[in-house]
């Protein structure tokens, strides 16, 4: 039985989160159920993608994630569902599905629901149990290619210089950005670089957080191979000034 994961922008407090929970076991008792996250900021689409980028790929082949934010009530209920890498997606028409991926989807598929509701995250379970009794999406929606497309912003490299932005700022206040682990690779071998970000700059990566006392900023490429700038125990983010989208740069000497 593939397994099924839930992610959402709910929060914890309230019932929604067991209302779609207690729709899915109602429908299927014996489903594999895996929360990912409920606490995706409200109506952040970026920290959503950000979120299912990192982990989906880490179950097996074949599972289904399903991505639920409250309809707004005031038109037809829109789902997506989409194979991307030997997973199944089933997700609001928020442009959250066209950021899973660098590469453009091979199809997408659109339900709908002429009936609008207040909460989608029922109707959106009901397509992710009819994929786990292993209906196929094209079963269940029309091929489109007019749903909601948001572009990743890409890092530019140069054998000068490698520009990017902060993409997400964890609960801890690291700033997790779109440098990744394989350009420095490359650009940084054999040579001196320095790191900008905000007024301040630094001369070296870490290996480790631990590598730096408690209070001082750590420099390092997380799992995703993201370069991550942090002060342990600390909040880098409020002591260093900077948030979503700030640029941080690498220069490299010749």
């Amino acid at each position: 039985m593939p397994i099924v994961t839930f992610t959402s922008d709910f929060g914890t407090s309230d019932h929604y989160v067991a209302a779609v929970k207690a729709s899915l076991l109602s429908a299927k008792p014996d489903l594999n159920l895996v929360d990912i996250s409920h606490d995706i900021t409200p109506f952040d689409i970026a920290h959503m993608a950000y979120t299912m980028r990192s982990v989906y790929q880490k179950f097996p082949p074949g599972s289904i994630h399903l991505i639920a934010t409250n309809g707004n009530g005031t038109g037809p209920d829109v789902l997506l569902i989409s194979e991307i890498n030997g997973h199944f997606f089933v997700a609001p028409d928020n442009g959250v599905i066209s950021l899973l991926s660098e590469k453009p989807l091979a199809a997408v598929y659109q339900w709908t629901d002429e009936t609008p509701s207040n909460f989608l995250g029922i109707k959106a379970a009901a397509l992710a149990i009819k994929l786990a009794n292993g209906e196929n999406p094209d079963q269940l929606g029309e091929l489109t290619t007019t749903y909601t497309q948001l572009m990743l912003r890409q890092p530019k490299a140069t054998r000068k210089e490698i520009s990017g932005h902060v993409i997400r700022v964890d609960q801890y206040g690291n700033l997790i950005t779109n440098i990744k682990k394989q350009d420095f690779d490359i650009l940084s071998r054999d040579r001196k670089y320095n790191l900008h970000f905000g007024r301040e700059q630094s001369s070296n990566i870490h290996h480790s957080i631990n590598q730096v006392e408690p209070g001082e900023a750590f420099f390092v490429f997380n799992q995703e191979g993201l370069l991550m700038i942090g002060i342990n125990q600390g909040q880098a983010s409020q002591l260093l000034g900077l948030n979503f989208d700030s640029p941080v740069y690498i220069q490299f000497q010749e």
